[in-house]
């Protein structure tokens, strides 16, 4: 990976997460923890529609909790689910609407596929916590997303996981094949 990138600007943001979501495959998420910088590289996300969407945390409203989704584009919304695993997204739409992307799986280079394979295992590799809670992701600093020009192709959509509410929509964004990416139980 190039030494430089471009971070993404708030306006990639603006769209609405279901476009977002596929978007942000190939991006690189770079974290900065202490000395440490890492650069991993985003094979699934989930987009979550906003106040319409049952399994979105913005459905029921604005709440302290989940205020980072109702804007400005481009933050980080980080919350702790399960009692053991936090979750990264990002806000999409513009000021005032709730959206989001979650980040369900990375690459990076030198690391077993599997490690940064699901929203808590990609968290804790990473070391993001509820600290990095509404954090700018477009302006270069401890966490933010980047383009270095590389476009994946091709990018499959599924069902989102995990979810018992509009689990059949088809808002799941991933790299076909790619090991890192989540497995799905097939149905009997």
């Amino acid at each position: 990976m190039p030494s430089t990138c471009e971070p993404l600007p708030r306006d990639f943001f603006l769209a609405p997460p279901s476009l977002v979501a596929p978007a942000l495959l190939g991006k690189l998420l770079i974290c900065r923890r202490g000395r440490a910088l890492r650069r991993v590289r985003l094979v699934e996300t989930e987009a979550y529609l906003g106040t319409g969407d049952r399994a979105a945390h913005s459905a029921a409203g604005r709440t302290r909790r989940n205020a980072v989704l109702f804007g400005p584009p481009g933050h980080a919304y980080v919350y702790f689910i399960y009692g053991m695993h936090y979750c990264l997204n990002v806000s999409t739409l513009p000021d005032g609407e709730a959206g989001g992307v979650l980040f369900r799986a990375a690459e990076e280079e030198g690391m077993p596929p599997r490690a940064l394979s699901g929203p808590g295992r990609l968290t804790r590799a990473l070391g993001i916590d509820l600290r990095d809670n509404g954090r700018d992701l477009t302006r270069p600093g401890s966490l933010y997303l980047a383009d270095d020009g590389y476009h994946p192709y091709p990018v499959a959509q599924g069902p989102r996981i995990g979810i018992r509410h509009d689990a059949h929509l088809q808002l799941r964004f991933f790299l076909p094949g790619h090991p890192a990416v989540s497995r799905t139980r097939q149905l009997r």
